[in-house]
C-alpha cells in the first residue's frame, strides 16, 4: 500500500416568483533569482522557478520514513522565505501580464456588477444594515436604517482606524435593544482580528477596543458582550483559544472576567447567548464527545451548570425558547426538529420530522413560526410551520435558484427572500405565510434591474453520474445554450467535499464572463460534504476520505465521457478543504486535467495538525497519532505523492501570507517540490497574496476584481492554448 513512498398539506408551486424572473420584467439586456530570466520564459510551457533549497530531513512516525525537502519554508516569517516568496510573485505576475494582452476581463466583470441587481440589508435586532462602498480603491463602510425605505446612515468607516486600506469590517452585532453595537474590524485577514463598539445615543465612548477577538460575539442585554480570546505569541502556531470572557461595556479588557476555561484540556468548545441565558458547548479533543453548560445571565453571576455530559450523539443544536432546547437528531440522515426540556432530557418531542431525499438545509426560529429551507436535487423550497410544528404551506424556488431568508416582517406576516444563481443575480420577494402571495420587492434603493443576458442564454442542469462503487453523485452543469459538446470546450470543474458542508448555486460575475466566452461549468457535490444527509459526509471523512477525491475524478471522467470536455481541455479548481480535493486529483490522476488551481489548500497531511486551527481536522481528515489513519493520510496526501518523473498540468497555487486557518507553508511547499523536478514541463505558479487571509484579498473592491479577473483570465488562456 506504501511501496509508493520514499521510505527510508398547503402547496404554493411559486408560479409568481417564476413567472417573475423568467418573464417580461426581466428583459435581457541563499535564494538567488534572474528576474529578467522569469519574465522572459514565464508565458511558456516550460518555465525557470525561482531556486528554493534543498535541507533534506527525515521524519519516522509508526515505522514510516519520509524526507522532506522543504521544511526551511516552514519559517513563514524569515526573510529568507519572504524572498523566495517575493520571487514567485514576481513571476506569477510577470504571467498574468502577458496573459492580459490576450483576456483582459476586469473591466467587463465590474460592469457585470454594476449592471447586477443586489440583496436586501440585513436586519438585526430593530435596524436594518448594508455595507457601502463609496470608493472602490477603499474597504466598505457600515450603514444602517430604521426602515428597509429610508437612506442609510454611515456608522462605521474602518478607514478612520486604519488609512491604509486593509482594514475590513468582519461582523457587526448588535445588542439586544440595540442600543450598542460591537463590530470587529480585521485589519491582516487573519482569523484574529479587535472588537470596537458604536452607540446609537453616542452615550459610550467609542474608542473601547478588544484584542486578539478570535470569536463571534454573543450579547448579554445591553450589559456587555462574550468572546473567545486568542493567545497565541506567533500566528501559526497550535491554536490557543481556550477560553471564554466577558467584557462590561464600559471597562477595560484587562478587567475582563473569564468565564470558562478550557486551557487545561486542551478542548475545543463553543457558545452562544439564547433567552437570557450562555449556552457552552465543549468537544473533546477526539471530538467524539460534547458536554452541554449554561448559566443565567441576567445577574452577571455566572455560574455554570453542565446540563449534558460525554453526549456521544452528536445531536445539532438549533434553538433554544421557553426551557426547550430545539435540535437535529443524527440519527436522522436528512435533518429534523425536536425538542426536549433543558431540566429533562427524556422529555423530548418531535417537532418536524425527517422527509426522506429532501435535506433540511436551514431552519430559521421566529416567535410565531418555524421555516424549514430544504434542498433536493437541483432544487430549493421553504416550509412554513407553526411554532408547534403543525405545517402551513410550501414556497418553491424557481428550477436552480438558492434562496436566502432575510427576515419576518412579524406584522405583516411575509417573510423578505432572496433568489440568486450561478448566473442570475439576486431578486427579493415578500412572501405571505398566509394568504401564499409572492410578490417582488423594489424600493428607492432597491431598484429593478434588467438581465445581463437573455434568459434563456445558459443552460443550467443538475444530473447525477454513476462513480466508481455505485453511487449516484450529483452534478450542476452550465454553458451557454446552443454550444456544441463536442469534447473540445473549456471547462471548470469544482468542488469541496468536506466537513459536511452544504454547496449551492451563488452569483459570480467572473463565471458570467468564462461561460460567455465559451466555457463550461460544472460543480460536483461528491461525498464529505453534506448534499446528501449526515451519511454523504461520514462517507467521505476519515478513513473514507479517498471516496471524497474518487468522486471528483470520476466526475472529470464523467464529463469528458460525456463529450462536454477532454483532458486537454480541462481545468479543476477549489479552496480549503477543496484545494486539498484538487492536489489529489492532480497528483493521483495528472492525465486528466490540463489546468489545476488549488486555493488556500493543505498539501502536507502529515503534519496538519502542527499548525493553528488544525487539530480540529482530526475527525475529518484522520489522526496522525494513529497508525492506520497516517498511512491513510500518507496514501493520499499531495506533497507526499508528487513523484520525481511526472509532468503534473499547469498550476496555479494560491494562498495568502496571514492565512491562520490552513498556513500558507502548504501552498510553498507543494510549490517547491513540484518546481523543482527536472521531468516538469508545464509550469507551476505559486501567487502568495499580501496582507490576507484564507477569504484572499477581501478589504478593497478593486483588488479583489483584479485577483478575479485574473483567475478567469488564466484558465481561459491555459485552456484554449
Amino acid at each position: 500500500m506504501l511501496a509508493h513512498y520514499q521510505i527510508i398539506g398547503k402547496e404554493i408551486r411559486f408560479k409568481s416568483i417564476f413567472n417573475y424572473i423568467y418573464g417580461n420584467y426581466l428583459i435581457m439586456k541563499n535564494v538567488t533569482f534572474s528576474v529578467l530570466l522569469l519574465l522572459s520564459t514565464c508565458c511558456s510551457f516550460s518555465q525557470d522557478f525561482p531556486v528554493a533549497k534543498k535541507t533534506p530531513k527525515t521524519f519516522t512516525k509508526h515505522n514510516l520514513s519520509y524526507v522532506d525537502d522543504y521544511t526551511w519554508l516552514e519559517n513563514m516569517r524569515s526573510e529568507e522565505v519572504n524572498k523566495w516568496v517575493d520571487a514567485e510573485n514576481a513571476a506569477t505576475e510577470a504571467n498574468f501580464k502577458e496573459i492580459r494582452k490576450e483576456y483582459s476581463s476586469v473591466s467587463k466583470l465590474k460592469e457585470y456588477d454594476f449592471f447586477s441587481s443586489n440583496a436586501l440589508a440585513t436586519k438585526k435586532g430593530k435596524y436594518f444594515y448594508s455595507s457601502i462602498r463609496r470608493d472602490r480603491n477603499k474597504p466598505a463602510s457600515l450603514f444602517y436604517r430604521k426602515r428597509l425605505n429610508d437612506y442609510a446612515i454611515e456608522i462605521i468607516n474602518p478607514n478612520k482606524f486604519y488609512p491604509d486600506n486593509n482594514a475590513y469590517i468582519s461582523g457587526y452585532y448588535p445588542s439586544r435593544n440595540s442600543r450598542f453595537l460591537a463590530y470587529g474590524i480585521n485589519t491582516t485577514g487573519s482569523d484574529r482580528q479587535e472588537t470596537r463598539f458604536f452607540a446609537f445615543d453616542n452615550s459610550e465612548p467609542k474608542e473601547e477596543v478588544l484584542t486578539q477577538v478570535n470569536s463571534g460575539l454573543s450579547w448579554n442585554g445591553d450589559r456587555g458582550v462574550f468572546y473567545k480570546k486568542n493567545m497565541n505569541k506567533t500566528p501559526f502556531a497550535r491554536d490557543s483559544t481556550f477560553q471564554l470572557f466577558y467584557h462590561r461595556i464600559g471597562q477595560l479588557q484587562s478587567e475582563d472576567e473569564l468565564v470558562f476555561d478550557a486551557a487545561k484540556s486542551d478542548n475545543w468548545f463553543s457558545f452562544f447567548v439564547a433567552q437570557n441565558k450562555l449556552f457552552v458547548v465543549e468537544n473533546n479533543k477526539e471530538e467524539t464527545l460534547r458536554s452541554y453548560y449554561y448559566t443565567d445571565i441576567t445577574t452577571e453571576q455566572f455560574r455554570l451548570e453542565k446540563v449534558i455530559e460525554d453526549d456521544a450523539s452528536g445531536f445539532k443544536f438549533q434553538y433554544f425558547k421557553n426551557d426547550r432546547i430545539y435540535y437535529s437528531s443524527p440519527d436522522f440522515e436528512w435533518g429534523e426538529v425536536r425538542s426536549f426540556n433543558i431540566k429533562d432530557r427524556k422529555n423530548e418531542l418531535v417537532v418536524i420530522p425527517q422527509i426522506y431525499m429532501h435535506l433540511l438545509d436551514d431552519t430559521y426560529f421566529y416567535n410565531d413560526y418555524i421555516i424549514c429551507k430544504y434542498k433536493t436535487l437541483g432544487k430549493y423550497y421553504l416550509s412554513i410551520y407553526d411554532s408547534s410544528g403543525n405545517f402551513i404551506r410550501k414556497f418553491d424556488a424557481p428550477n436552480g435558484m438558492n434562496c436566502s431568508v432575510r427576515f419576518l416582517d412579524s406584522e405583516t406576516k411575509e417573510l423578505f427572500v432572496t433568489f440568486y444563481s450561478y448566473t442570475l443575480p439576486y431578486y427579493n420577494f415578500r412572501l405571505n405565510i398566509e394568504n401564499g402571495s409572492a410578490n417582488p420587492y423594489f424600493n428607492d434603493f432597491f431598484p429593478p434591474k434588467s438581465t445581463l443576458f437573455p434568459l434563456d442564454y445558459f443552460d443550467t442542469k443538475t444530473i447525477t453520474f454513476t462513480s466508481r462503487d455505485g453511487e449516484q453523485v450529483p452534478i450542476t452543469i452550465i454553458h451557454k445554450k446552443g454550444i456544441v459538446l463536442d469534447g473540445n470546450n473549456p471547462t471548470l470543474l469544482k468542488a469541496y467535499g468536506g466537513f459536511g458542508s452544504v454547496s449551492g448555486p451563488s452569483y459570480d460575475t467572473g463565471l458570467l464572463y468564462f461561460l460567455e466566452k465559451g466555457g463550461v461549468f460544472a460543480y460536483a457535490e461528491i461525498r464529505g460534504g453534506g448534499e446528501k444527509g449526515l451519511k454523504w459526509h461520514r462517507d467521505g471523512r476519515g478513513l473514507n476520505k479517498m471516496n471524497t477525491f474518487n468522486d471528483f475524478i470520476d466526475a472529470a471522467e464523467f464529463l469528458i465521457k460525456e463529450k462536454y470536455t477532454s483532458p486537454n481541455r480541462l481545468a479543476i479548481n477549489g479552496a480549503s478543504n477543496g484545494g486539498l480535493v484538487v492536489g489529489v486529483a492532480m497528483t493521483q490522476r495528472p492525465d486528466l486535467f490540463k489546468v489545476a488551481v488549488p486555493e488556500v489548500g493543505l498539501f502536507d497531511m502529515a503534519r496538519f495538525e502542527e499548525y493553528t486551527v488544525g487539530k480540529l481536522y482530526l475527525q475529518e481528515y484522520g489522526n496522525p497519532e494513529k497508525q492506520k489513519e497516517y498511512e491513510s493520510l500518507l496514501d493520499y496526501s499531495p506533497y507526499h505523492n508528487i513523484k520525481e518523473a511526472v509532468n503534473y498540468p499547469i498550476t496555479l497555487i494560491i494562498t495568502s501570507e496571514n492565512d491562520d486557518r490552513v498556513p500558507p507553508v502548504h501552498s510553498y511547499k507543494f510549490a517547491a517540490k513540484l518546481q523543482n523536478r527536472t521531468a516538469q514541463k508545464n509550469p507551476i505558479f505559486l501567487k502568495t497574496q499580501k496582507n490576507a487571509g484564507h477569504y484572499g484579498k477581501v478589504s478593497v473592491y478593486n483588488a479583489r476584481m483584479e485577483e478575479k479577473a485574473d483567475f478567469y483570465n488564466f484558465i481561459l488562456y491555459y485552456l484554449n492554448q
